[in-house]
């Protein structure tokens, strides 16, 4: 019920533009077509058929990839599982972001942690390049076992974390009460995995252990439902075209 709750109700997620078209997938499922290597290539290792991709982490280099388009609303569903074992000072992330200097950015970054001591996820709003909107929970299950469903969904209400396709998080959009809201960024997606040891585990008291490395997470079944941001000249700012469809409109 909640998953369909969440399809029916804001995967119409849509661009708002003149009008209100609805969003499509736009991911092929295969890492080596919807993803570029932005990090490192020789520690990023992706099978033969492309649809499972691993990052590693060692005392030389981090390693990350992004897709290769950018979007305004949509979407983003990534299987993840984490670093087994002593993975403190690590952080992994899976995120939106607009690269710009007053960027937005919605995070999930996974803190490691000793063994025998719970993954803290943190969760993180950027808009218009200002942050301290961190928050954190404690997973209920062991996210280094398995694969497990990470998504955010992004329209001009609200910004939805979910895992397991559980609401943990809800941002909503508030700027008409001066609260800034990323609604005028197209943003990538992204993943990487890098050392955070100066202040993941404990507040930077616990370092990573690099004889405890590499340390790999790895990455699967990712889908985009979205809208694609193209540049046009038809109107002044930013523009979203909907890939799937036929309409071409500018977001208000």
């Amino acid at each position: 019920m909640m998953n369909n709750f969440f399809i029916t109700s804001f995967v119409l997620v849509a661009c708002f533009c003149v009008v209100w078209t609805r969003a499509s997938v736009v991911s092929t499922g295969d890492f080596n077509k919807d993803f570029f290597v932005t990090w490192s290539p020789s520690h990023v290792k992706t099978s033969a058929d492309g649809t499972n991709r691993s990052l590693i982490l060692d005392k030389d280099s981090g390693s990350g990839f992004a897709s290769n388009d950018m979007f305004l609303f949509g979407q983003f569903d990534m299987q993840i599982k984490l670093v087994p074992g002593n993975s403190a000072g690590t952080v992994v992330a899976f995120y939106l972001t607009s690269n710009q200097p007053n960027r937005d950015e919605v995070d999930f970054e996974f803190l490691g942690n000793v063994p025998g001591q719970p993954y803290i996820l943190q969760t993180n709003v950027y808009a218009n390049g200002f942050d301290g909107r961190e928050q954190r929970i404690r997973l209920w299950f062991d996210p280094t076992k398995d694969f497990h469903t990470y998504s955010v969904l992004w329209n001009l209400h609200q910004i939805v974390f979910m895992v397991d396709w559980v609401p943990i998080r809800t941002y909503r959009n508030h700027a008409d009460k001066g609260v800034p809201y990323p609604r005028r960024q197209p943003m990538g997606l992204q993943m990487s995995i890098w050392n955070g040891d100066s202040w993941a585990t404990s507040g930077g008291k616990v370092k990573t252990d690099w004889a405890e490395g590499p340390f790999v997470a790895s990455f699967r079944n990712h889908k985009i439902d979205a809208c694609i941001w193209k540049e046009t000249q038809d109107y002044a700012g930013p523009k979203a075209q909907q890939i799937g469809g036929t309409k071409t409109a500018s977001v208000l």
